[in-house]
């Protein structure tokens, strides 16, 4: 004979003190724990979502990121030749040679240095991405020593706004436009006119070069017809997406390490507070347990009936927790990424995955909290259970 579910609710209600307590440190838990993971997320989304499906990202082997990599002028227009390369409407190849380079501002908040990417871009590399738009003032203008900003940027660093003169490489840059990327990388950067870039810096050759392909099924015939040559098979090739995903990866995983230890630490005690209130909810109620024994329902049910009631204690810490953490999505944080060594903003992205992998940490959570005080609720002695009445 099973316990009702009804019985688990009420008994729930009646120990509404110690029902919420475990509930909060449970909401508690499993907040950091989604927070950690939402972060992680957050700075995945930002940077691939700064690349294209059709697009190729061609560095020289070896090469980490676009800081550390060259690739000269006579290896891009070998590139520009192939086939797989979109042209425009005026014949012209659908590629952009782009120099990346770090300079230093001062921080709004702190006053302290902070590094931020420059990329020299060509007219290609600005329609290259659409999602790029100006949000205020204008975009530079080629063959100037013009430049704009990206939203992330303005609004972290002195000296950001429009009109504005910083001094970086070998030259002086007036700020004509703040732009936003729609939360991709870019807003963290600085753009201008690739070829005013390369003399300041005393940079003859490009840092990447990124070229829109036909189809996206024309990626590996791409890749073999650059690598495979000769004069340029000191480069790799490789798909915008799958290098932000790369660039990624070691800062995401840094976050998840540190907050899952900080998580676990926090676990072990939210995991204590569910076993205190399963045995407190067993002492308080022997004689009930032994009447439930008396009325034929097996130890089997009363062990079920206590680990339920321990894992929808958790659950619902869970769904407080998961509601808790998405309110996160509206905020924003920066920090160093590891990959470029340069300033990036991100949110705290929330995902369906999340929700479940949260959901799931509070089950278990309730699960190991709750075990073996059912194991002891379904051990208790019929007759001493009732005689202790």
């Amino acid at each position: 004979m099973k316990i009702p579910i009804n019985y688990t609710w009420r008994s729930l209600w009646t120990r509404r003190l110690t029902t919420i307590l475990t509930l909060g440190g449970v909401a508690l838990v499993v907040f950091a724990f989604a927070a950690v993971l939402m972060l992680a997320n957050g700075l995945r989304e930002a940077l691939v979502e700064t690349g294209s499906d059709n697009n190729a990202i061609v560095i020289r082997k070896g090469a980490n990121s676009e800081l550390s990599s060259q690739i000269s002028r006579d290896q891009a227009n070998i590139i520009r030749t192939h086939s797989e390369v979109v042209r425009l409407p005026d014949g012209k190849p659908f590629s952009s040679g782009e120099l990346y380079v770090i300079i230093n501002l001062k921080k709004k908040t702190t006053n302290d240095m902070g590094n931020i990417s420059v990329r020299g871009i060509s007219t290609e590399g600005i329609q290259m991405r659409p999602a790029v738009k100006v949000t205020e003032g204008r975009m530079f203008t080629f063959g100037s020593n013009e430049i704009v900003v990206g939203e992330n940027i303005a609004a972290r660093f002195q000296g950001c706004e429009i009109g504005q003169v910083l001094r970086f490489g070998d030259a002086s840059w007036t700020i004509v436009g703040h732009f936003d990327a729609g939360g991709s990388a870019f807003d963290s950067e600085v753009w201008a006119d690739v070829e005013q870039v390369m003399p300041a810096f005393g940079r003859p050759v490009f840092s990447a070069m990124t070229v829109r392909l036909t189809s996206a099924s024309d990626f590996e015939a791409f890749k073999a017809r650059v690598e495979q040559d000769p004069r340029t098979s000191a480069l790799e090739v490789k798909r915008e997406r799958q290098y932000y995903l790369e660039q990624s990866e070691l800062m995401a995983t840094l976050i998840r390490v540190l907050g899952m230890a900080v998580t676990a630490i926090f676990s072990i005690g939210a995991v204590f507070g569910a076993v205190i209130t399963m045995y407190a909810a067993v002492a308080n109620r022997t004689v009930e347990i032994g009447t439930m024994r008396a009325l034929g329902f097996r130890r089997r049910s009363v062990l079920a009936a206590f680990l339920v009631e321990s894992i929808l204690l958790s659950l619902l810490g869970g769904v407080f927790g998961v509601l808790l953490a998405s309110a996160m999505s509206f905020i924003s944080i920066s920090t160093t990424n590891f990959g470029s060594f340069s300033e990036i903003a991100f949110r705290f992205a929330l995902s369906p995955s999340i929700v479940i992998t949260s959901l799931l940490f509070a089950m278990i959570m309730g699960i190991i909290g709750g075990f073996a005080p059912a194991v002891r609720a379904s051990r208790l002695n019929i007759l001493a259970s009732l005689r202790s009445a």
